[in-house]
């Protein structure tokens, strides 16, 4: 009897240990066509996990934190079997609760200053056919009027749009609010246009209902000035031009509504201590009712006596500055004007203040809703600098699908530059309070029309318009709540269809990377360990290096779970790079570049890569600090809390 019951316990002990062992050798499914890429979900929110695929099995694991990304171990019906890893399943969540993650790529509204609202199909078929059409601007506009009567209820049967961005009338999606639009299916049937299908979901929030709080937003303008030798013309004239503005704002009873602050910057004072600073805040916002004291500081501000150790300037200092020293928070528009006669420092100049780069130091700005605008002062002095100082300043001013804020000021002399660039920024700054005194009259937003711009006080006019509409609809949207469209399945182009039809290049969303704080802080430190690994041998131009940058901004636009198990792992030496990179509908700046491509490059542009990336490590480290675009969805554990990193921000 004894002899039984033992053989009894060792049998169930051995087919207990085989089941733990089959378990955890139990591997997710794979996706269709690949070896080692397994397939992954996106849970919606709401949802929740069961103990079994049963209709009436028990809830496992109720409230799961929207938007976690679960590998698929099997499906049955209506229900997936998911895990958080790749080491075991936790139980099974409803299809119609979760979405198709076959990358961590997703897609944000862009700048709609130049676009019109995206339009979302209802199949490839029913785009196809508009984008075919002989009369594509008559059927988009007929779409739009078609959409309008959609919404109140009385679209036809077939009508081919499922939704629509929110228009005018409802204002933006706000950049701050979070939603999810993950790219299911890309088809490119026409060069430099995507067709995506996609879906869209938006958590909601506390901020959803309307503010009822109607007061009308604030702007503040913050003024960065060179004041380096050469810069005196212009430092007098930004004094006539927020004299001028605070004239303006007296008139129409707007003296609490637009505020100044100034931050002079100039250039390294371990190069040349004589220079004093290399940044300082002159004066934080102040509106019209502090005018005295603001024009006081702004008068007190002089040119430097002494030269710098070079051309450039150390612009970014001043732009981190003003950034991070001035109060933005009861500003709800925001706009930067940065004014100089030169190029920035690079990163490769050892008196460089800053470790961000200019696209590093654009996307820090947008996060914080301030809009940059460069007024670049081009003198024959600067003449062999002026070039790569425009490109620069052109990138740091651009928005995601939108052009530049640069603004050429032409200086053949001193008095010339200087009435130019008064002209210019009080055109700017006049365009911002226009848009703030049609919010207070309760106006909508009205769309600027585009035309050439061919002196800079034009220029400046239309950019300001545009910045003023964009910041209109911002506040819209954040006033009643917009919210992004709700649609399981739909097609959409990444630009628009309308710029399109005009002959011009103007992207409808950009791409952002999914990442919890715990991968982000995964990425900073392995590429840490790998530049410092390549600088301590001096092989930063070695295929290992090289190599293990691609396989870390492919793993993380594929797989962030998967780098975060494995971050130095070399996806060429394990022979599955291709199946990381194929089928990407976007990819980094990295994962465009082959091999050949890397040792084609002079040590100079190797040296310029590495800086760069350099550049995105120190962003990374911004981000972690960005408190309030992190989403946590309730999570008390930070390294839970998710964030949409532009995909220009991989390496």
């Amino acid at each position: 009897m004894k002899k039984s019951i033992l053989f009894l316990l060792a049998a169930f002990l051995l087919c207990g240990a085989w089941t733990a062992a089959e378990a955890a050798d139990r591997a997710p499914l794979l996706m269709e066509g690949k070896k080692t890429l397994y397939q992954r979900v996106v849970s919606h929110p709401g949802a929740a996990l069961y103990a079994g695929p049963e209709a009436d099995a028990a809830v496992s694991q109720p409230g799961i934190r929207p938007f976690t990304a679960f590998y698929v171990y099997a499906r049955s019906g209506d229900r997936l079997e998911v895990g958080a890893s790749a080491s075991g399943a936790d139980g099974w969540l409803p299809a119609d609760k979760a979405t198709r993650w076959d990358q961590a790529l997703t897609l944000l509204f862009t700048d709609r200053s130049q676009r019109q609202p995206v339009l979302f199909f209802k199949d490839r078929k029913a785009i196809m056919d508009v984008c075919q059409a002989k009369d594509l601007s008559g059927r988009l506009a007929a779409l739009r009027d078609g959409a309008k009567e959609a919404q109140a209820g009385r679209a036809a049967a077939d009508f081919p749009v499922i939704a629509v961005e929110p228009d005018d009338t409802q204002g933006a999606v706000s950049r701050n609010r979070f939603y999810l639009m993950p790219i299911l299916e890309v088809d490119t049937p026409f060069e430099g246009t995507k067709l995506l299908e996609v879906a869209s979901i938006d958590p909601g929030s506390v901020a959803d209902a309307p503010q009822t709080k109607d007061d009308i937003p604030r702007t503040g303008i913050a003024l960065v000035i060179d004041t380096t030798i050469s810069m005196k013309p212009y430092i007098e004239q930004s004094l006539n031009v927020v004299r001028a503005i605070f004239d303006s704002v007296a008139k129409d009873k707007l003296d609490d509504k637009v505020a100044f602050g100034i931050v002079a910057f100039r250039n390294s004072t371990k190069a040349s201590p004589k220079l004093d600073y290399v940044t300082r805040v002159v004066s934080d916002f102040r509106d019209a009712g502090d005018r005295t004291e603001l024009e006081k500081a702004l008068a007190a501000v002089e040119e430097a006596k002494a030269s710098s150790h070079s051309f450039n300037e150390d612009s970014l200092a001043g732009v981190k500055a003003a950034l991070d020293e001035l109060n933005w928070q009861p500003y709800a528009n925001r706009v930067l004007l940065l004014i100089t006669d030169a190029g920035p420092l690079p990163l490769s100049d050892p008196y460089a203040s800053t470790s961000l780069d200019v696209k590093e130091m654009a996307d820090l700005a947008a996060s914080r809703n301030v809009r940059l605008v460069v007024a670049h002062v081009r003198t024959p002095a600067g003449k062999a600098n002026i070039e790569a100082a425009a490109k620069a300043y052109a990138e740091l001013s651009a928005v995601p699908g939108g052009k530049s804020a640069y603004i050429p000021i032409q200086a053949t002399d001193a008095a010339k530059g200087g009435a130019s660039f008064a002209k210019a920024a009080t055109g700017l700054s006049a365009a911002l309070v226009s848009s703030v005194r049609q919010t207070l009259a309760g106006k909508a937003p009205v769309k600027p029309q585009e035309a050439p711009a061919q002196t800079a006080e034009a220029r400046a006019k239309q950019i300001g318009e545009e910045l003023g509409y964009a910041m209109q609809l911002e506040y819209l949207g954040k006033k009643q709540g917009t919210r992004a469209p709700e649609v399981v399945t739909s097609w959409i182009a990444d630009a628009d269809l309308d710029a399109l039809n005009a002959g011009k290049q103007v992207s409808a969303v950009s791409v952002a990377v999914l990442l919890t704080k715990n991968q982000l802080s995964d990425l900073q430190r392995q590429l840490k360990i790998i530049i410092e690994n390549a600088e301590r041998t001096r092989k930063t131009d070695s295929r290992d290096f090289f190599q293990g940058i691609l396989s870390a901004s492919a793993q993380l636009a594929r797989d962030p779970d998967a780098f975060s198990r494995k971050p130095g792992a070399n996806l060429r030496d394990m022979g599955v790079l291709g199946e990381f990179l194929d089928d990407l509908p976007y990819k980094s700046d990295v994962m465009l570049l082959s091999e050949d491509d890397w040792y084609r490059m002079s040590v100079g542009e190797q040296t310029a890569f590495i800086n760069r990336l350099k550049s995105r490590v120190a962003r990374y480290e911004e981000y972690d600090r960005d408190v309030d675009n992190w989403e946590s969805f309730g999570s008390k554990d930070p390294g839970d809390w998710v964030y949409r990193v532009p995909l220009a921000m991989l390496p």
